[in-house]
């Protein structure tokens, strides 16, 4: 439950022209934006960046970096706050051309996840409140004001009153309210005096309708279950918002392509209902063993680890070396030892090599092939009736070795965007004809976290109708109401028949995009749907 709320602030604007408010204005305002997220302010420590021109002989270009760093300590001072740490101070001029005055303000304080909120509104028929600390008549936050509203806030959020909470800052309330609405789809009505320009030292906060709020929160309106924001009598619908959002940057990051399709009505995989596979005899332990490789460029393997320990296995990491050629042999014949030892091979995701051009995972497919780890995989499968899972990086291995489809025709290819996505998406279990799923039933859905650039899957046509008479198209990226898409966002990649994992002909290989490790109690807390998975357990029964 222990989590490190973070944030940051600066305004170059005000910087330019008084490096005094500035730094006042950026360690003040990355302590409100951390305290928008549930953080205590008096556990809060600073840390600055700092970057101005080089001063050479000019006495006004040595009174900068003095006026931002007195208007830094001015509020540390006000505020009680320290700053622990700095990265050094550079110097930003190139012939007459110079930064702003920068310094930069990075806040951090220990937390409990429980106790986090994000700014999305949660639901409608909410009321929606204001609350702003005082300000000198040079803008200047009153210190004793600012540390009492953010008191009060600490403890609405500590006893579960607080829906949502939003840093207003220099956009303004309207800006806030567009973001807040689009995370759910959730409309707001506002009163028509609600002031919208810049507020800084403000906040908005959703709370039930029944919360009794302190005298300084203003009531200014409601949540409610329209499309649209309704701001000084005026409706806008929230479409409109999120395509002046989402559009400015589309040239340039794409995150739709043309061509794509929204013809779903061929998606539909029918459930191939077969006996699952026997299972392999009971350990005597009960407890068995899984070996997780690491190779260069994989990173979830702690993660990885950490779930099939939670689930009751054994979990083994072993680090693939290749300085040297004598290293490469010394790693095959560990890791095909290894696979002896155990009756689970577990292929984490990562960036294999980088992910080298035209083939992520094609180093951790040629280790797959070799006969030294060949031969312990088939021990493993054929003879021990053993298990193998590959997630991300993982399943375009198991895919470009021919694990999971022999004989046939498969790969996985860039995204359509030409980028890599980090994003949720929604995925329906289409067949569990496998161990792996045993637990889960035909149609449930999992909300699962997704992050590569190389994750949509081909085939030819006669790859992909064994697969389907097979039965062994496991999971697909759908809507939210369980359609297989096409359609990006929910799509990512558009895979062919939106698959997002298969498994083996004998159902005890299974391969997928989507990192279902990645989760845990407060994990994605703030995004709805059903995160838990339960590939690990049912992989571990299989043996007990």
């Amino acid at each position: 439950d222990a989590c490190t709320h973070m944030s940051w602030a600066f305004d170059p604007e005000l910087s330019s022209d008084s490096p005094f408010h500035g730094s006042v204005h950026a360690v003040a305002e990355s302590v409100c934006k951390l305290v928008a997220t549930g953080a205590k302010l008096s556990d809060t420590r600073l840390t600055f960046q700092e970057y101005f021109p080089k001063l050479g002989n000019d006495a006004a270009r040595w009174g900068l970096p003095f006026a931002a760093l007195l208007g830094a300590f001015h509020a540390q001072q006000g505020l009680r706050l320290a700053a622990i740490g700095g990265k050094d101070s550079m110097s930003g001029s190139f012939k007459d051309l110079d930064v702003p005055p920068t310094l930069v303000s990075f806040a951090l304080a220990p937390g409990k996840a429980s106790n986090t909120v994000s700014p999305e509104f949660k639901a409608p028929d909410s009321q929606l409140a204001l609350v702003t600390a005082k300000t000198d008549e040079e803008g200047l936050p009153d210190y004793t004001d600012l540390m009492a509203v953010a008191n009060q806030l600490h403890e609405l959020v500590s006893n579960g009153q607080v829906l949502s909470l939003k840093y207003l800052g220099q956009p303004g309330l309207a800006h806030s309210l567009a973001l807040c609405a689009l995370g759910n789809d959730i409309g707001a009505q506002v009163t028509h005096s609600t002031p919208l320009e810049a507020a800084p030292y403000s906040f908005l906060l959703e709370t039930a309708p029944s919360v009794t709020l302190p005298a300084n929160f203003q009531v200014v309106g409601t949540t409610t279950d329209q499309a649209k924001l309704v701001i000084n009598e005026e409706a806008i619908p929230l479409d409109q918002f999120k395509e002046a959002y989402t559009d400015t940057l589309e040239s340039v990051y794409k995150t739709t392509t043309p061509e794509q399709s929204s013809k779903n009505a061929s998606l539909d995989v029918p459930a191939t209902a077969k006996d699952l596979p026997s299972k392999a005899p009971a350990l005597i332990s009960g407890k068995p063993k899984v070996i997780i490789p690491v190779f260069p460029g994989t990173n979830c393997e702690y993660d990885t680890a950490a779930v099939f320990e939670q689930a009751g296995a054994e979990a083994e990491i072993l680090v693939f070396r290749n300085l040297t050629p004598t290293a490469v042999q010394e790693s095959l014949s560990a890791l095909a030892q290894s696979i002896r030892d155990s009756q689970i091979l577990m292929l984490p995701g990562g960036f294999s090599s980088g992910d080298e051009p035209d083939g992520s995972a094609k180093f951790i497919a040629t280790i797959l092939r070799n006969p030294l780890i060949a031969d312990a995989i088939d021990d493993l499968h054929s003879t021990r009736q053993g298990l193998i899972l590959g997630i991300c990086n993982g399943f375009q291995a198991l895919v470009k070795s021919g694990l999971l489809t022999p004989g046939g025709s498969a790969t996985l290819a860039h995204n359509p965007i030409a980028r890599h996505v980090s994003t949720y998406v929604t995925t329906r279990i289409a067949n569990n004809n496998s161990p792996w799923l045993a637990r889960c039933e035909i149609g449930n859905l999992h909300t699962i976290p997704v992050s590569h650039g190389e994750g949509r899957f081909l085939a030819d046509e006669a790859t992909l109708a064994t697969l389907i008479a097979n039965g062994q198209i496991a999971t697909q990226y759908c809507e939210q109401d369980g359609t297989p898409t096409m359609v990006e966002p929910a799509n990512p990649n558009q895979s062919a028949l939106a698959i997002e994992g298969i498994t083996s002909p004998c159902g005890r290989i299974f391969g997928k995009m989507g990192h279902t490790e990645r989760r845990g109690k407060e994990i994605a807390k703030n995004i709805p749907g059903e995160k838990h998975q339960p590939l690990f357990k049912a992989g571990v029964a299989y043996f007990q």
